[in-house]
This record gives structure tokens, sequence and C-alpha cells, in this order.
């Protein structure tokens, strides 16, 4: 009895570090992800800090501290704005890529898929199988939401960020300028100005550079054994093949 017992005390351990070692293997690439964003922010707070209080010095004022800053429209504008440009281009990627093409990349669909493609090839209402979500069977409102759920959810957080940008945003200009005794603008005011559209289209061109780059470059060029990538030996104009 008690040497079962032992066995079982013992062995419980250790099927708990095979299942924190399976569940990180099997979701290795979002924590990974995850793990360097925060790592990204850190820096990123610490980094513009050090530029806040250059700035507060140099305008003759004194510095704040650092959980000061994290809750200054600065930090929270210089975030936003990133994260908003970074959502447009998933969104834009996603509903682009239902009908756009680009012979020979992986990014792009076959050549002759182009479009929503038919309800078998999706499975979706009676060719859902049991494993399927139970949204992608129904035959109303919930199959069409769900159908577009990625795409919408990823339109969703960009405009909530792009408002919290341009709030977080029209603050901090507006403490700018209060700075230099000047006259503070409105929120619509500020959605005018060239300080919004700079930081604003800025942002958007790098990440769109970046698509386009990526679709273009993998027709081409290899990555071995990623899924962004074609096979190595795949020829250039293999459409929608991944390694």
């Amino acid at each position: 009895m008690s040497t079962s017992s032992v066995h079982v005390e013992g062995a419980d351990p250790a099927r708990r570090w095979y299942r924190v070692g399976r569940f990180l293997r099997h979701n290795s690439l979002g924590l990974f992800f995850l793990f360097t964003f925060l790592l990204a922010l850190a820096g990123q707070a610490v980094a513009g800090h050090a530029d806040f209080n250059n700035q507060l010095v140099s305008d003759g004022m004194a510095p704040i501290s650092f959980g000061a800053y994290l809750t200054t429209s600065d930090f929270a504008a210089d975030v936003t704005e990133n994260w908003q440009s970074e959502y447009l281009q998933f969104f834009l990627y996603i509903f682009g890529t239902v009908w756009l093409l680009q012979r020979g990349s992986p990014e792009s669909k076959e050549l002759g898929k182009a479009g929503t493609e038919s309800d078998e090839d999706q499975m979706v209402g009676e060719h859902a199988t049991d494993a399927s979500p139970r949204w992608a069977a129904a035959r109303d409102w919930r199959a069409v939401v769900y159908s577009r759920s990625l795409g919408l959810v990823m339109g969703v957080i960009f405009l909530l960020s792009w408002l919290t940008q341009s709030i977080t945003g029209v603050a901090a200009y507006n403490e700018q300028q209060l700075r230099g005794l000047q006259a503070p603008l409105s929120w619509a005011g500020y959605l005018s100005s060239a300080d919004f559209w700079s930081r604003t289209l800025q942002n958007w061109q790098s990440e769109l550079l970046a698509v386009a780059s990526m679709a273009i470059l993998a027709i081409y060029l290899r990555q071995r054994g990623s899924p962004e990538s074609k096979p190595v030996g795949a020829s250039h104009s293999a459409t929608g093949a991944e390694g």
C-alpha cells in the first residue's frame, strides 16, 4: 500500500512536468512572440522614459518617475500608433488574399481559387464535420459572421487602436503646445493635423512594404521547414504551396 502510494506521488510531478513541456511545445510560436512582445514593450518604456525626461529637462522642467511616465499620453500614443498599423496590415491582408493573387507566392491562394470558395471547400453548412465549430454548420447569420470573424476582429482592433491613438495623440500634442505657450487643438482639429498623419502614415507605409516584400520575395527565396515558404525544391511559379 505504502509502496504504491510513493510510486503515485512520485509520478504526479513527472506527469505535471510532461504536461507543462507538452503545452510549451504545442504553443511555442504564440508564447515566443508574446514573450518577445513584452520584452520589446518594456524596452520601449525604458527608452521612452529616458527620452521623455531629456525633453522635460531641456524645457526647464523636472523629470518624472518611470511609473508616472507609463501613465502619460506620450507613452500611450507611441504604443497605440504601432498597434493600429499592425492590425491594419493584418486586416487588409486577410481580406485582400480572398480575391487578390500573386503568382508563385506561398502567401497567395492557388491561381484558380480567388474568391470565397465553395461551401464544400470551406466545410460549412451540410459539409461541416463533427469536429467543425458549431457556427460553421449553421445556415443563418452565425455562419455569415463566423466565416468572416478573423478579418472582422482584426478590423475592430485596428479601429479601436486608431481611436485610442488619436485620443492619446491629441493629449500628447496639446501638452507640447502648452509647453510652448501655444493654443491646443480639438480632437477633430488634431485628426486633420500634419502631426497625426505623419505619425500614422510612417507606420502604415512600413507595414504595407513589409507585406509586399514577403509576398514577392517568397516567390524566389526559400526558408526550409517554414510554412511561410515554399518547399526548397518547388518551382518559382508554384503558387500557394507551403514548405
